[in-house]
């Protein structure tokens, strides 16, 4: 039985999946991005979580990353705000993951232009998810 961390994690990938972009997750970049884009989800760690008694429960505010990029020449910055807006729509039909979460909250992403020799640039940002989840146990 997969961990309430890995549960979570794979349950935010599968949101993302409906997207037209490239989803991939803990993968390197790849040399090409798709025309529609690519995103990928970086599990990262869960943290310190807040522990109640009584019944005993860990609260994790578990800080997931989605690298979001875009190669399309011209219409760069739009296609990047598009790809953008359709993660924040996806995130926000479900913020409860199906119920695996008390809470997702997609951060402002800050873009950059990445010059690539002999290609067009990528526009790039990395946008923090924060997956609020309660476990009944330390190992999330």
């Amino acid at each position: 039985m997969p961990t309430t961390f890995e549960s979570v994690l794979a349950a935010l990938h599968a949101r993302l999946q409906p997207l037209a972009a490239l989803i991939l997750r803990d993968e390197v970049l790849p040399e090409r991005i798709p025309a529609a884009g690519l995103i990928i989800l970086r599990d990262d760690q869960p943290g310190e979580p807040e522990v109640t008694l009584s019944p005993l429960h860990y609260h994790y505010q578990h800080r997931a990353e989605l690298d979001v990029a875009v190669q399309a020449g011209t219409g760069r910055a739009n296609a990047f705000d598009s790809l953008v807006a359709a993660i924040g729509a996806a995130l926000e039909a479900d913020r409860t993951l199906g119920g695996l979460c008390d809470w997702v909250e997609p951060e402002a992403p800050a873009s950059v232009d990445l010059p690539i020799e002999g290609a067009a640039a990528l526009k790039a940002a990395v946008i923090t998810v924060i997956l609020h989840y309660t476990t009944t146990g330390p190992l999330p």
